[in-house]
């Protein structure tokens, strides 16, 4: 007879109930490995993002980006032409005036050349006289002399009114031995427009004029030079508020081992230079033009321009080429961006066809055609880089990248990036300021930096009263020499 054991009852339930805590914190280990699986799934995807933005980094350069050309380094891109062929033959065009040497009809000597066979001829003189020439052949030298004027005041007995009378010296006679306005001119011109810095210009000078020129006597040159320029620029800085379209833009330089900021405001006849340590509103401020100006600005699309609420913003659309080469060059899959340069390119051409047709404005048809056109391609842009998803776990905005903050500001900038199609008194780019300031990288390259922000302020004096005088057609030596002279404002005369 078989017998059956019965498990108690206290028995079962320990062993459920140690399954049913077993079960439970199984559960909490997968719900644990499953949170650590959607943290590691994020960042991996963070990591992703950063690794393509770093490839983005490396593949910009400044054609394809707002970098300078000088952060190109030695492998310098070549630059892709974005002109399309004329079909005329390269080099001067029939009607332009060249630049080359004139004969002088009166030359200042005359060097006789005959045969070699002549030479010891016993009939050598009378030939010559019968002689014709052949051919001239002119050589155009520059003789370098010091020329030493001595101001002597006499002193005349005078018998009308029984004393001695003294000559009075020219106002510009102060000391027993001085530099001429030319000298001191020439030397302006090689340290500032020529960019060579005081240690050369003392080499070079001393050497061709064989004279005592001390870098102290070159440095006190520059001073007074721009310290006479005061007066003129407060007259260029209100020329420029009064304008109606102005070009403003910064770049950074070396002062004293510290980043400084250059600010420009220009137009095509007034180029305004000031120097400060900050490079936002505050540095823009400092400059005395956008406070007051009440116009047209054509920027970058710096931030602290926005905070002038009084003006019109025109987008430089070189800038926008530049960031769209960028896409298209790192992200071929973007379709939007090709096509956004496409557009642009077709408005600049618009408008210059319709200038040339003697047109002031586009018609309303090219006008809806392109705003159709810019609203496709935005639509068709936000279609391939749709806004991130708020996941909801980490405080802050989530980061959009450099395509989609483009995409945005084309949106919501669009007024300003089209301005230039709208009125035609607008350019297209920017390139007017970035003209104006180019020669800050190029005296920072050759002298390293600025000793002190004095030598960076009278330098900016300096360049944009030369900027001012070389756009009235002043060429910048006789400029600098109307400024040592005490007469910068001869500039606006459009000659001497």
């Amino acid at each position: 007879m078989l017998s059956c054991s019965v498990v108690p009852k206290t028995t079962i339930s320990n062993d459920l109930s140690g399954r049913t805590r077993t079960i439970s914190e199984l559960y909490q280990i997968i719900e644990e490995s499953n949170r650590s699986i959607s943290e590691l799934y994020l960042i991996i995807e963070e990591l992703h993002g950063t690794i393509q933005e770093l490839s983005v980094n490396l593949g910009q350069t400044s054609r394809n980006s707002s970098k300078p050309p000088s952060s190109d380094g030695f492998h310098k891109p070549a630059p892709k032409n974005r002109r399309v062929s004329s079909g005329r033959k390269p080099g001067g065009q029939v009607g332009h005036k060249g630049s080359h040497l004139i004969a002088a009809s009166e030359p200042d000597e005359i060097v006789l050349h005959v045969p070699a066979a002549c030479r010891d001829c016993s009939l050598h003189d009378n030939c010559v006289k019968n002689a014709c020439v052949g051919e001239t052949r002119q050589l155009i030298d520059a003789i370098v002399s010091v020329k030493g004027t001595a101001h002597q005041s006499l002193v005349l007995d005078c018998p009308m009114h029984g004393k001695q009378q003294k000559g009075e010296f020219p106002d510009d006679i102060k000391a027993a031995v001085q530099y001429g306005e030319n000298l001191q001119a020439l030397v302006v011109a090689l340290n500032t427009v020529g960019a060579v810095s005081v240690n050369r210009t003392h080499e070079i000078l001393g050497s061709v004029f064989n004279i005592p020129l001390s870098t102290g006597t070159i440095n006190n040159m520059v001073n007074r030079c721009a310290d006479g320029l005061t007066g003129i620029m407060e007259t260029i800085r209100e020329k420029t508020v009064a304008s109606g379209v102005i070009h403003c833009d910064e770049t950074s330089t070396r002062v004293g081992g510290k980043i400084m900021w250059v600010h420009v405001a220009s137009t095509l006849l007034y180029t305004y230079l000031t120097i400060s340590k900050k490079r936002g509103k505050e540095g823009i401020d400092a400059g005395g033009v956008l406070p007051e100006f009440a116009g047209i600005v054509v920027h970058d699309c710096w931030a602290s321009y926005w905070k002038y609420k009084q003006i019109l913003h025109a987008l430089c659309c070189a800038h926008l080429l530049r960031e769209l080469t960028g896409v298209e060059e790192n992200h071929p899959n973007q379709m939007w961006a090709p096509a956004f340069k496409k557009l642009l390119l077709e408005m600049k051409t618009a408008k210059e066809k319709a200038i040339e047709k003697g047109q002031e404005k586009l018609s309303r048809y090219f006008l809806k055609k392109f705003e159709r056109q810019y609203d496709e391609i935005l639509k068709l842009a936000y279609e391939e880089n749709p806004p991130p998803r708020d996941e909801g776990k980490k405080r802050g905005r989530k980061k959009k990248g450099k395509v989609l903050s483009l995409i945005e500001r084309l949106d919501v900038y669009k007024p300003s990036v089209c301005l230039f199609i709208r009125n035609f008194e607008v350019p297209f780019d920017n390139n007017q300021a970035e003209r104006d300031f180019r020669m800050v990288k190029t005296k920072t390259k050759v002298s390293g930096c600025f000793r002190s922000e004095k030598g960076g302020e009278n330098y900016l004096k300096i360049m944009a009263y030369v900027g001012t005088a070389k756009k009235h057609k002043i060429k910048p030596y006789e400029a600098i020499r109307q400024a040592v002279r005490g007469t910068p404002e001869a500039i606006f005369a459009g000659g001497f």
